[in-house]
């Protein structure tokens, strides 16, 4: 038995039964009015409120991160490719991993935010809520085709494109202070112990002149000379050579091959200038010329030649691993290859109005219809006393005692 609303009321005559697909049509067309003029409300205000809100323009840079891979990263990676279950046991990560969350640190965040004066333009006081808000308006991420994207947003086109290219920028400049690959480490490393090295030999010939100056110039014997020039550059090599190893530690284990060489030179280089030593001083245990064979006044002069050839020899050594150093920096290609700059932006992003005013105009249409059947429902209810009663008791149930 079907059940049509009153007329003028859109009410069920009858109780609460489920009405007919034309009764809910006929229901609908009762309220026509109240259903058309909430959702044509709902959309003037809507396309009011959409017009208050600033346009936004987005701007995109890509880049094209290093692509070094040693051999065994690649074998990982392989690996990785064929079962990802495999690759995530081995802990193989992706390497633009690193080059988006350098993208996203708080050094970058900081230095964009004092270059283009962001606290100003954010209208913040503090600088942790303007990195926040620079967060929320910048997007980075890696693609599967190895591409990483840097997409800013802002009211301004120029700022949001300028803002874009400046995370490029500023990443280029972060992998120029950090060593991000093995080579990265190791040109690192060798770069430190060179500026060490510079310091010790200016303070060997700064040590060499004043004694120079207090007895005088003191020319050695081809010999003498010949002797600490040799025991001078065995112990630099033997400070390289323990350099190197300290460098590797850094990347390789005690069983990798050119560890263990490179431990045995050391071996050798050690009883090779125990040898030179034992044969100058009768087994003192020091390349410095005995008072027996060097007269007293040039004793002085004679350890502070030594001290500077030694300086020179280790410097010129060091030097050459780090001139190598960065050969292999170079090869693993540690550039940041810019694929696209970021463009001023000449149409908005967001917002959408018409889709404002669209999915807001559903919304109120969908409500109002809903709003028009629980009415009916609720009215139904009452003129049915089983229902009614039932509805009383519900209302008391829910009530705070």
């Amino acid at each position: 038995m079907s059940h049509t609303p009153t007329a003028g009321t859109g009410e069920f005559d009858h109780g609460p039964a489920r009405p007919s697909f034309l009764d809910s049509l006929s229901l609908i067309a009762a309220n026509k009015k109240l259903i058309i003029g909430v959702t044509f409300a709902a959309s003037v205000a809507a396309a009011g409120v959409s017009m208050l809100l600033p346009n936004v323009y987005t701007a995109t840079a890509q880049i094209l991160p290093p692509q070094t891979q040693s051999p065994t990263s690649a074998l990982l990676g392989q690996i990785s490719a064929l079962s990802g279950a495999v690759g995530q046991s081995l802990g193989v990560k992706n390497p633009n991993d690193t080059y988006v969350a350098m993208l996203n640190s708080r050094t970058v965040a900081d230095n964009l935010i004092s270059r283009f004066e962001l606290m100003k333009v954010y209208d913040r006081d503090f600088q942790s809520d303007t990195r926040k808000e620079l967060a929320m308006n910048t997007s980075v991420y890696s693609g599967k085709d190895g591409i990483i994207s840097v997409q800013v947003d802002d009211e301004e086109p120029k700022r949001a494109a300028a803002l874009a290219n400046g995370y490029i920028e500023e990443l280029q400049k972060l992998t120029q202070t950090l060593a991000v690959t093995e080579a990265s480490q190791r040109r690192l490393f060798f770069e430190k112990q060179l500026d060490n090295a510079k310091q010790a030999l200016a303070n060997a010939e700064v040590a060499l002149k004043g004694v120079q100056e207090k007895t005088g110039l003191i020319q050695l014997t081809g010999q003498t000379e010949g002797i600490i020039r040799s025991a001078a550059e065995i112990k630099a090599q033997i400070a390289t050579k323990e350099v190197m190893l300290g460098s590797m530690r850094t990347f390789a284990t005690a069983n990798n091959p050119d560890y263990i060489r490179i431990q045995q030179e050391l071996v050798g280089l050690r009883a090779q200038l125990k040898k030179v030593e034992q044969g100058l001083n009768a087994g003192g245990g020091d390349i410095s010329i005995p008072t027996s064979k060097v007269p007293e006044v040039g004793l002085d002069y004679v350890r502070k030649v030594r001290d500077v050839k030694y300086n020179e020899t280790i410097f010129e050594l060091l030097a050459k691993q780090f001139e190598l150093a960065k050969i292999d920096e170079a090869k693993q290609s540690s550039l940041i290859q810019v694929l696209d700059t970021a463009v001023e932006p000449d149409r908005k992003s967001r917002p959408g109005r018409s889709l404002i005013v669209i999915m807001t105009a559903v919304a109120a249409l969908v409500l109002s219809i809903a709003y028009v059947f629980a009415r009916a429902y609720f009215s139904a209810l009452g003129a049915d006393e089983r229902e009614k009663a039932r509805l009383d008791k519900l209302k008391r149930s829910l009530r705070w005692k």
